[in-house]
């Protein structure tokens, strides 16, 4: 997508509030000079409070009150905090990591590769897809919010992972063994069927791997969600995510947990917390930059960012 202007925008969350300010709020954006909001991401269970129900009022709420304002919108799957039935219904949604199982309540916990999860998930993309069909001012899509495998070492998990390491070492149990020195404290595999519990490992090797196998779990997920998204955008709207950095009491600079060169389905890559970070495809490509989430604190940084990139260009 090309604009020939800056979006400039907020996320937007008319479900959050517990009064109607719909319309005060999007006069003041535009009176302000804002002219695009990121909606939807964050409630799925707003838009399906039990299985197979379906609520999108404040949807069309917020996409009707922006038209009238002039207010381009960016659509947001709702995939990464999942409703209390579907977690009750399915308990190991909620995902087991290195320590130990998780509880519902908090985002960004579930199993990214549970069969039912990827069922529930697609069934609310394709219905917010359906429902925001029908607005022009829609421009584009983003897929989940942060997304990582949120260390995921889930059954179904440390399945796929035997499976990538029998196609990585072309079924050689041998190799491995050697590759990684398993003989160490008996730590040898004699049998893909004897696979140990990845969380157990003392060995450097073994453990490395499985977390750059998380960070392709993630990649994956996003690239089936990007192929989900694509049957219903139009070719002017555009396809994205948001990655974060991590945070470790500060904006850590980096985030590990994903590989986001891999991540991205049309080559742009997107960090919520601070610094862009892309790899252009072509000259034009500079211009599908997109900054999706943007802390007040961290404005002084971009703009000494952006300073910095003037001058190295001779603008």
């Amino acid at each position: 997508m090309k604009t020939d202007r800056l979006l400039f925008g907020a996320a937007y969350y008319d479900e959050y509030l517990p009064v109607d300010r719909i319309e005060t709020d999007m006069d003041m954006m535009a009176r302000a000079g804002m002219n695009v909001i990121r909606i939807a991401e964050s409630t799925w269970s707003t838009w399906e409070p039990r299985e197979g129900v379906f609520d999108f009022t404040h949807l069309h709420r917020m996409l009707q009150a922006s038209a009238r304002h002039n207010i381009q919108v960016i659509i947001g799957t709702p995939t990464y905090a999942v409703p209390a039935w579907l977690a009750r219904k399915y308990p190991d949604i909620i995902t087991e990591t290195h320590d130990g199982p998780g509880r519902y309540g908090h985002r960004q916990n579930m199993d990214i590769t549970h069969p039912q999860y990827l069922k529930h998930a697609e069934i609310i993309i394709r219905k917010l897809m359906e429902e925001v069909r029908p607005y022009d001012h829609v421009i584009g899509f983003q897929l989940d919010n942060e997304t990582k495998a949120y260390d995921t070492c889930s059954s179904y998990a440390q399945t796929k992972f035997v499976s990538y390491l029998r196609e990585l070492f072309h079924d050689d149990l041998q190799a491995l063994n050697h590759a990684w020195g398993l003989d160490y404290w008996s730590n040898r595999i004699n049998s893909w069927e004897e696979f140990p519990d990845v969380r157990g490992t003392i060995n450097g090797s073994l453990g490395a791997e499985y977390q750059k196998f998380q960070r392709k779990l993630a990649a994956d997920f996003l690239a089936w969600q990007s192929a989900i998204v694509s049957e219903y955008a139009r070719p002017d709207q555009f396809i994205t995510q948001n990655f974060d950095y991590e945070w470790r009491n500060y904006s850590y600079g980096l985030q590990p947990d994903i590989n986001q060169w891999d991540a991205s389905p049309d080559q742009i890559r997107i960090l919520s917390a601070g610094i862009i970070s892309r790899r252009p495809a072509s000259p034009e490509s500079r211009l599908g930059i997109r900054l999706l989430e943007q802390p007040h604190q961290q404005l002084g940084r971009i703009s000494r960012c952006a300073g910095y990139h003037q001058r190295q260009s001779g603008r």
